[in-house]
């Protein structure tokens, strides 16, 4: 890893193990746990990704990122998810990271509150306390991401997740982080995310070469750099049924008539059923 991107991601979860020891002290689990999405029985986003009749796009909720800076930092959440879901995605991904990426839990409580349909949190998470947190702002998955994680620490937060009923988006790179970090007690999608970390370029190769080696029983996510139809076909000929997709919309002033756009690209490109 160069020395920028680790530097980077080191400036990150630094801050992010400060935060969660701050939020601890601030608000205990057992206030967490009174949340009245607590009780709630999570959605599936593996079943929804499956499903045939959705485009299997998780679209993003994203104000700013650490690389491009603020994106579209006016969007309201509320119209926006709500256009997403309108608009045929199958699923939604909230950023509640506030000091890299602009976001709040509250952007995906209110999500949750206008939209029947899983949501991910994107987020860093490094302690079993933002799980819980997870949950209680009405999250139905969680990422983990390799990079960041010890193989025993995705092993731990993975199950603890699940047994919460959250579901668990593992986020690779590259073959060793798939290697060292895929268990299947733990996980139930992964995420092969396209943008290299030593420079930040983004290739659609990197989904492609992974396809093969993450086995049947996860179901696959390609994240980053997808803009067209034809990016999306390609992938779902290498057994890809998740597309996360966010900047790519965010950058427009109206992000979910770009996701309108995107799906209607996509279905115009199904084969149509005589019947």
């Amino acid at each position: 890893m160069s020395s920028s991107s680790a530097t980077i991601l080191d400036q990150i979860i630094a801050h992010k193990r400060r935060e969660v020891a701050e939020r601890q002290s601030l608000v205990p689990v057992k206030l967490l746990e009174r949340s009245l999405y607590f009780e709630n029985q999570p959605l599936s986003l593996r079943k929804y990704l499956l499903r045939d009749d959705l485009s299997g796009i998780i679209a993003e909720f994203k104000r700013k990122s650490p690389s491009k800076g603020w994106i579209n930092p006016h969007a309201p959440v509320e119209r926006t998810t709500l256009g997403y879901m309108q608009a045929g995605a199958s699923a939604l991904s909230v950023l509640t990271d506030t000091e890299f990426f602009g976001g709040k839990n509250e952007d995906l409580t209110i999500a949750r509150r206008y939209n029947f349909c899983p949501i991910l949190r994107k987020d860093f998470v490094v302690d079993a306390y933002q799980i819980l947190e997870a949950k209680s702002i009405g999250a139905d998955a969680v990422l983990l991401i390799a990079a960041v994680l010890t193989a025993d620490e995705v092993l731990s937060l993975g199950r603890f997740a699940r047994e919460l009923g959250l579901e668990v988006l593992l986020e690779v790179h590259d073959s060793e982080e798939l290697d060292r970090t895929l268990h299947a007690d733990a996980v139930n999608l992964v995420g092969v995310n396209n943008r290299n970390l030593h420079d930040f370029s983004v290739s659609l190769d990197t989904s492609m070469e992974l396809a093969q080696r993450i086995p049947a029983e996860f179901v696959k996510v390609s994240e980053s750099g997808l803009t067209s139809a034809a990016a999306i076909e390609q992938l779902r000929g290498a057994g890809y049924r998740g597309f996360l997709i966010g900047e790519a919309f965010m950058r427009h002033s109206r992000p979910e008539k770009a996701c309108s756009t995107l799906v209607q690209e996509l279905r115009a490109t199904e084969p149509v059923t005589v019947l």
